[in-house]
């Protein structure tokens, strides 16, 4: 029997140092597709300049804008560690154009599913996730309470330092920003 936490803020994608001087956090939807260059674009300099070297913490929250970027949400949080759970978030929005295409649910989970494969998740353990409504309820929770805390309008909806990011979403824009805050 799967469990999840009841709390949505337990349940945050976070990489980095709790303690870091500079927090980002990323309100986005796994369907959207300036999301996923934001993710590919930027993320991964981030990752490379700031994360690992302990300057930043960086938080992907959950704000699907539809069942397909729900269900792919879901799928990342079926996995256990949390840098296989970026890894996976990361191909999720690599392949976003493979995946989040089309009408039909149950062919765009299967292409989800066929990417998780890849990250040691299995058929049954994914299909349990995706049945499981405490953990669509979750994220869903979690969006509503973005909404009410942070007004999001759009996604990406970037907050650096609890302050909301308006600057172009390329990384040269987006490390200057960084710089003046260290």
């Amino acid at each position: 029997m799967l469990t999840f936490p009841v709390n949505a803020k337990n349940n945050i994608l976070a990489i980095g140092d709790l303690g870091s001087k500079i927090n980002v956090k990323v309100f986005s939807s796994l369907t959207c597709p300036h999301c996923a260059n934001f993710h590919k674009d930027i993320f991964k300099n981030l990752e490379n300049d700031y994360i690992t070297k302990g300057k930043m913490r960086f938080e992907h929250h959950s704000f699907p804008l539809d069942l397909a970027a729900l269900n792919a949400e879901i799928i990342i949080r079926c996995h256990s560690d949390n840098n296989k759970k970026f890894q996976l978030l990361g191909e999720i929005y690599k392949k976003q154009s493979q995946w989040a295409v089309g009408s039909d649910i149950n062919i765009i989970n299967e292409s989800i599913k066929k990417i998780g494969l890849n990250f040691g998740l299995s058929n049954k353990k994914m299909d349990d996730c995706l049945k499981n409504e405490i953990a669509q309820d979750e994220i869903l929770n979690e969006r509503i309470e973005a909404q009410k805390e942070y007004k999001i309008k759009s996604t990406p909806t970037i907050y650096i330092n609890e302050k909301q990011y308006n600057g172009k979403h390329d990384y040269e824009s987006f490390k200057k920003v960084i710089e003046k805050l260290l």
